[in-house]
């Protein structure tokens, strides 16, 4: 099982496997139980890091001895608001749940059906055949190979001309540099041509192709809009997944234990899980400002 929070940034898939949300037993746990005594901890490498082993070791049992101590003391108050805050959630979302259901015309089995129908189709999502992925990648290095011949002759063309457009009186180091620097361009952009034809050579050889497509073709264009339409796509679902991924970030901030809201007669027993709950909140919502505007 992954955290609730870390989740969301694993594919749908991988949701669908491992997500509390879907794993039977876990309800609602975020499974950040870890995070939360590292988050703690990290104080003790300041204090301990210039300790001898014996005090660096007793200094982390007393701390973990403290840590149990003080959680054991509120751990009633802890799972009577919780049972409290999970039967207010039940009472709520079954009303919720039960409009929904009668609105679409749905039964519980149908939930269940669902969530096998969205597996069974990640499941059988494949790559398109390997001869198309070829053969799209005989698009790509044809497009590599017509910018490299472009490069060679504008570097050609340069190189030509570099006398005629070198300035009248220059001196004889001038002139030999600046033929240097042409030829060195142009020795580059025939690499760079000679690689490209290899590599074309060898994706005709696995594709099977005996004449090369030109650019502009039937066979070119048809597996040019296919390669367009697979990069839309990928740029589509990333897009995708980042806006969802956010949109349940968002729907973490009203959880319990990471808001500032308590009931009336816990607000002594919680007054340091309150305020570690609010600091939590504030890095939460700025890791979030910051995904929106990556988004």
């Amino acid at each position: 099982m992954v955290g609730a929070f870390h989740g969301h940034a694993h594919n749908r898939k991988c949701q669908l496997l491992w997500h509390p949300t879907y794993i039977k037993g876990t309800g609602h746990t975020e499974g950040e139980g870890c995070e939360h005594i590292f988050s703690s901890s990290n104080d003790l490498a300041r204090s301990t890091r210039y300790l001898s082993p014996f005090h660096r070791h007793q200094a982390i049992e007393e701390f973990f001895a403290f840590w149990d101590a003080d959680k054991y003391a509120v751990l009633s108050n802890f799972l009577w608001n919780h049972y409290r805050e999970a039967l207010n959630v039940i009472r709520t979302l079954e009303i919720e749940l039960t409009t929904i259901k009668t609105a679409l015309n749905l039964t519980d089995a149908d939930f269940s059906k669902f969530y096998n129908d969205e597996r069974a189709y990640l499941d059988g999502l494949q790559q398109p055949p390997a001869e198309d992925r070829i053969k799209i990648r005989y698009i790509e290095v044809l497009n590599e190979l017509n910018q490299c011949k472009s490069e060679w002759d504008l570097a050609r063309a340069a190189a030509n001309n570099a006398l005629n457009t070198a300035p009248v009186g220059v001196g004889f180091s001038e002139i030999h540099a600046t033929i240097m620097q042409a030829r060195k361009r142009v020795d580059t952009a025939y690499t760079k041509l000679q690689n490209a034809e290899a590599l074309v050579a060898h994706i005709e050889l696995q594709a099977g192709v005996e004449d090369r497509w030109e650019i502009g073709d039937a066979n070119y264009m048809r597996f040019k809009d296919e390669a367009s339409l697979c990069s839309y796509r990928v740029a589509l679902d990333e897009l995708e997944r980042l806006v969802v991924m956010r949109l349940f970030e968002l729907s973490k901030l009203s959880l319990s234990g990471t808001g500032f809201i308590l009931q009336d007669d816990a607000i002594h027993g919680f007054a340091d899980m309150c305020f570690s709950g609010y600091k939590l909140r504030q890095q939460i919502g700025k890791a979030l400002q910051r995904r929106s505007q990556a988004i």
